[in-house]
């Protein structure tokens, strides 16, 4: 069979009839628009009894022919993934596709590897489309979305597709120009399993351990060579935190931490053993940490590391500020002990709760999801969750041990009640319009740099400006004044200003304000991490 489809695509490419579509006008493999639809076709009849043995014996794959969205790959690899969830005989484990398996050339848009997640102990199935959605927002996070999976004609399952981290597309979308070593937190699940002397399951907290061993148990390669980079980050929280800005992207990390506490992920850094998380280190740039397996977000795991799992009115009511005080969690006690990085911390919080809690977008935007799955998900003999369960899946609790809770009905109440905590009815700075100087009327003074000038409440004590000219390098940070020697008006009006002289050459300016009072910080724009405020000196004459 599998020659004969080889053979048959090999004739019509001769004769001039490509059997497959231009990638240019192939579907989005991540659009959230449509389900992809993908066909596997093995050899072997015992198909499910072969993958299951190689997933017990290595990452070895199964040789197969694809079609995903009417193209046709030849000699792809198939494996379960190295998911906790799988289980042997399961007919609807989760799968990775290596596309180039067998021939180094083939990709779809790009991209040479499929992830799909069976998406265990998630009856509404949005769960992971859903937080990636919100994660990509405020940090670098895959994109994901459904895809119809058949294997040998049957109907295998409707699996989520989820974007490869290690792709050349992520790695470029977020960290251009860059080479490092990609790392998964993915502790022991046995005791047995973790070397002496290594203390219990804390080194995917990145604690500081002399044996290298520590972080092998603990961590496991994804791209690069060798651990000492994980455990140079670890000696760096523990010996050198004050300058741990060389070391890690500060600002990505406290996004991170924010988002698993709005939606409470706790299958992550900030729950038990610290999993499901991802290290990016480039070489000679500092590390940025990456959510991952979002499968359990939304309270469907339940702890925090700290004694017996939670019950759901207290993940309803999860401290804002969980771990502060843990040294177990340097990636978070380390850096909330900073007065500055702690109102940056609960800014980001209360942005990602604004946006998507208070306002119901997630709420709407879980409804409008399973309405886009709603059929292909009922026809799936092999679904983990009834039709009835799926149907009430957003507002109310399914099964009887896990209690996995309704995703609408639970962060209505988790917005409701963290909306009213004492670190969010603090009132931020208040930023106003952000004006420039421009060239007169008929003036033949150019404008050569940049005059920049901003009205703040009276409350607000210090006023930064992080810019780049040109949307190229690192970014600068420089203070505002209110002594009226920066374009800032009179001294102590509470408008503070900057005069910005740009590198030879260079015309634009690219920035954001972080404003702080005694208890809060506010930044503009709100969402600089998306789009920053940009002006030019051709636009001021």
């Amino acid at each position: 069979m599998k020659k004969w489809f080889r053979l048959t695509c090999w004739l019509l490419v001769i004769f001039g009839l490509s059997p497959v579509q231009s990638q240019s006008t192939l579907p989005d493999l991540y659009t959230t628009d449509s389900i992809q639809e993908l066909e596997i076709r093995f050899a072997e009849d015992d198909w499910r009894f072969v993958l299951d043995s190689l997933r017990y014996n290595g990452d070895e794959m199964l040789e197969g022919d694809l079609t995903l969205n009417g193209q046709s790959f030849p000699g792809v690899g198939v494996r379960i993934r190295r998911s906790r969830a799988f289980k042997p005989g399961n007919k609807r484990n989760s799968l990775h596709i290596q596309l180039n398996y067998t021939d180094a050339d083939q990709n779809y848009q790009g991209y040479t590897a499929l992830k799909l997640s069976s998406a265990l102990r998630d009856p509404s199935l949005v769960r992971e489309v859903l937080g990636y959605e919100i994660a990509r927002d405020y940090m670098p996070a895959p994109k994901a979305n459904y895809a119809k999976v058949l294997v040998n004609e049957e109907y295998y399952g409707l699996l989520v597709n989820i974007e490869a981290v290690d792709s050349p597309n992520f790695l470029e979308r977020y960290f251009p120009n860059t080479q490092g070593a990609l790392y998964l937190a993915d502790p022991p699940r046995d005791e047995e399993n973790i070397p002496q002397p290594c203390k219990g399951g804390v080194y995917t907290g990145l604690i500081y351990d002399n044996s290298m061993a520590c972080y092998e148990a603990f961590f496991r390669i994804i791209k690069g060579v060798g651990y000492g980079p994980v455990r140079s980050l670890a000696d760096a929280l523990e010996t050198d935190v004050t300058n741990i800005g060389n070391d890690l992207d500060v600002d990505r990390t406290l996004w991170m931490h924010a988002f698993n506490n709005v939606l409470v992920n706790l299958s992550s850094y900030s729950g038990q053993n610290s999993p499901n998380y991802l290290l990016y280190i480039p070489d000679g740039n500092p590390a940025s940490p990456l959510i991952w397996d979002l499968n359990l977000a939304f309270g469907s795991f339940k702890n925090t590391g700290m004694g017996s799992d939670l019950k759901q009115r207290e993940l309803i009511e999860l401290d804002p500020l969980l771990h502060a005080d843990s040294r177990a969690k340097p990636l978070i006690n380390k850096l909330l002990a900073d007065e500055m990085n702690r109102k940056v911390y609960l800014s980001h919080l209360r942005t990602i709760l604004n946006d998507w809690l208070v306002s119901g977008v997630a709420t709407q935007r879980a409804r409008e999801l399973q309405e886009l799955i709603k059929i292909p998900l009922l026809t799936d003999r092999n679904r983990y969750y009834n039709s009835d369960e799926f149907d009430v899946s957003l507002e109310k609790t399914i099964g009887k041990l896990s209690k996995i809770p309704g995703l609408a009905s639970f962060l209505d109440a988790r917005g409701s009640w963290l909306k009213k905590t004492d670190e969010m009815l603090v009132n931020p700075p208040n930023i106003g319009r952000i004006t420039y100087k421009e060239r007169e009327q008929f003036s033949r003074d150019k404008i050569e740099a940049f005059h920049i000038q901003v009205p703040l409440d009276r409350f607000t004590k210090r006023v930064r400006i992080v810019y780049r000219f040109e949307g190229e390098g690192p970014f600068q940070t420089a203070n505002m004044v209110d002594d009226g020697s920066q374009f800032d008006e009179e001294a102590g009006d509470q408008v503070f200003g900057i005069i910005l002289d740009p590198p030879s050459g260079k015309k634009t300016l690219e920035f954001y304000l972080l404003a702080e009072n005694a208890r809060a910080v506010s930044f503009s724009p709100v969402h600089y991490v998306a789009e920053m405020h940009t002006v030019s000196l051709d636009d001021l004459n």
